[in-house]
Parts: C-alpha cells; sequence; structure tokens
C-alpha cells in the first residue's frame, strides 16, 4: 500500500478530504440561508429541527455528487471496462475516484460527528454502523488503490437520500397527505429497490465472476470486501422493509380519503 502513496496522493487525499468537510459546511450555512429567506414555516421550526434540516440539506448534495461520479466512472468512462488496460480491474483507481473517495470521507466524518453531538437526534445506533462501515471501506480502498470500482457502486446507491430527505421534509412541513408525498414515497420504494437492493445483488455477481482478481486483494482488503457490503446489504434489507410498509399505508391512506 505504500506505493499507492505517491505526490499525487500527497495532495490529492487530504485536499479532497478538508474539501468535504468544508462542503458540508458551506451547505448547511446556505440551506440554512436559502431557508429562511424562502420558506416561511423554517422560521419557527425548534433549534433542533433547524439544525437537522440543515444537516439534511448537505446530505442531499453529497448524495447527488457521489452518485453522479461514480455513474460517470462506472458507466460513462472506460476507466474499469473489462481489458481495457492491462490493470487489473481490481487496482484501477484516477485522480477523480481518490478525490470522491476523499470527499466523501469528509462528508461521513462531518455527518457522524454531528450525529454523536446531538445523539440521537439525528439518527441512532445503526447510523453510526452505517457510517462506520462506509468510512472503513472508503477510507481502506482509497489508501490501498484497491477495489474501487465496487466502493463506487456503494457510493452510488447514496442517489436514494434525497428522496429520503424530501420526505422528511414534507413530513415536518404538514404535507404527508400530499400528491409530492405519495409520489416520492413511491420514487422512494423503486429507487431503493434499484440502487440499494439490485444494484448489491450486481455487486456480489460481479465479485463472484471477478474472483480470480478479488482474491489477489491483500487479505484485510479480501475479507473486508465480502463483509462490509454484507452488513450494509442487511441494513439496506431492514429499511426497505420499513420504505415499503410506509407506502402501503400511504397509499391505503389515499385510498381511504378518496
Amino acid at each position: 500500500m505504500d506505493g499507492n502513496f505517491g505526490p499525487m496522493e500527497r495532495v490529492v487525499w487530504p485536499v479532497s478530504v478538508v474539501s468535504g468537510i468544508i462542503m458540508c459546511k458551506m451547505v448547511y450555512d446556505i440551506t440554512g440561508w436559502i431557508s429562511t429567506l424562502y420558506f416561511k414555516g423554517y422560521n419557527v421550526l425548534s433549534k433542533a429541527q433547524q439544525i437537522e434540516w440543515n444537516n439534511r440539506g448537505f446530505s442531499t448534495f453529497h448524495a447527488i455528487l457521489a452518485a453522479a461520479v461514480s455513474f460517470y466512472l462506472l458507466v460513462v468512462s472506460d476507466l474499469f471496462k473489462d481489458n481495457f488496460l492491462d490493470v487489473p480491474m481490481i487496482a484501477r483507481k484516477s485522480v477523480v475516484s481518490d478525490a470522491m473517495f476523499g470527499i466523501s470521507i469528509g462528508y461521513f466524518l462531518s455527518d457522524l460527528a454531528m450525529i454523536l453531538w446531538l445523539y440521537p437526534a439525528l439518527g441512532g445506533k445503526e447510523y453510526i454502523l452505517h457510517h462506520g462501515l462506509s468510512l472503513y471501506a472508503i477510507f481502506l480502498s482509497l489508501i490501498s488503490g484497491k477495489a474501487q470500482a465496487y466502493i463506487l457502486m456503494v457510493l452510488f446507491s447514496e442517489i436514494t437520500t434525497p428522496f429520503v430527505n424530501l420526505r422528511w421534509y414534507l413530513d415536518l412541513a404538514g404535507q404527508k397527505n400530499s400528491m409530492l408525498y405519495l409520489y416520492n414515497g413511491i420514487a422512494l420504494f423503486f429507487g431503493w429497490l434499484a440502487a440499494r437492493i439490485v444494484l448489491f445483488i450486481y455487486f456480489f455477481v460481479h465479485v463472484y465472476l471477478h474472483f480470480d482478481q478479488v482474491k489477489s486483494i491483500f487479505p484485510l482488503g479480501f475479507y473486508s470486501l465480502l463483509t462490509a457490503p454484507s452488513l450494509l446489504t442487511v441494513m439496506n434489507l431492514f429499511w426497505f422493509w420499513k420504505i415499503f410498509k410506509g407506502m402501503v399505508k400511504t397509499l391505503f391512506r389515499k385510498r381511504h380519503i378518496q
């Protein structure tokens, strides 16, 4: 892993992590500023609610950024395509992927710090476990330069976060009976199914098909690649079941009102 820490990494890694933290602070402040000007209900929220409101602002921003960069690197670019380079897929990386990992580390550190500071207002033990696993997996892939394609797949699943946050915003605004709340719930259900269930199935199939490369990773990375995503999959299934029950409840409520 020492060979992965060259002149470029010595600049990109710390700069991107700090940039991720600064990004969170800036978006947090901008979210509060815009909300004060354009959302009348924001000013009557409690301090705790305003903090979570702003926190979900930078959570949404990171999710969109991470999903966009992951999609570009995995689908649009040729970086991880089979037979594209002489370097095995498991060992490929780029400045863009390194920078995105650093920014995500900065985000997860910032969000985890807020969760612990205000515990349990912003999330319980499952959020701490999720962020801890995410930080561990991203950091290990960053410093080793291995399995970055797989970490990008997991990062792409953050695309569901804006729907989760919008549901919270609408609930807080008293819009649980609105059509927007219903449509967002349906989008969340199918988005979660695609990005956190089907994609994770594809993840493990891809690992199986490229197992000759996967098993060449250093031992800690190999076992981490098998265990960390497996734990995240269990958590995704648990949350998917809750999302499904919530959507069914909303649909029945709408039907009863009509």
